[in-house]
Formats: C-alpha cells, sequence, structure tokens
C-alpha cells in the first residue's frame, strides 16, 4: 500500500503528522535526494517544502513522468515562492489543454 508524506523542515512538515500524514524531516538537498531514491516507490504523494524542492530540482525532475509519486511543492517555513502553484497550474494546462487557472 502506498503512502502519503511530507518531507523539508522539521518546523514546517511537524504539523501534517496529526492528519495521518508521514513526516520525513530533512534539513539539506543531499539527504532530501538520498531520501526520494531510496523510498520513491513507496509512496503515492509526496508534498516537499518548496524550498527543498527547488535545491533537488533535478532529483525531482526524474519522477515528473513516472505514475508515482506525485511529488508536490507545498510552501514552508520561509514563506510561500509560488513555485508549487507553478507546478500545478502546468499539470492542469497540460491535461486540459490551456491555462484555465487565473493568475
Amino acid at each position: 500500500m502506498y503512502k502519503i508524506g511530507v518531507m523539508g523542515e522539521r518546523d514546517a512538515i511537524y504539523g501534517f503528522a496529526g492528519v495521518g500524514v508521514e513526516v520525513i524531516p530533512v534539513d539539506d538537498p543531499v539527504s532530501g535526494a538520498r531520501f526520494l531514491r531510496e523510498h520513491a516507490e513507496d509512496y503515492a504523494v509526496l508534498y516537499v517544502t518548496e524550498a527543498l524542492a527547488a535545491a533537488m530540482a533535478g532529483e525531482i525532475a526524474r519522477y515528473d513522468t513516472a505514475v508515482t509519486p506525485a511529488i508536490i511543492p507545498i510552501p514552508g517555513a520561509a514563506g510561500n515562492t509560488g513555485e508549487g502553484l507553478r507546478r500545478v497550474g502546468a499539470w492542469v494546462a497540460k491535461a486540459v489543454g490551456s491555462d484555465i487557472l487565473p493568475d
């Protein structure tokens, strides 16, 4: 059975533990990339804080065409960079053929 996880800075992700999401505290992109390579097949969805996702962009790109895991950037402790919304917008545009999300 697949899991749902959230990876990033402890302060940004710890609240997810209360709703049953597996929390994976990672402070540097090298540890995050290693975790992803070793455990990606265990997850259906993996939320990653935007700052960590930006630092691991090359590793995350390897999973862009894979069915699982769906890697979704979320705002971290430093705030929202907008990367998560841009990625979701690109997925929606690809799925429906045009950008239908408001700016």
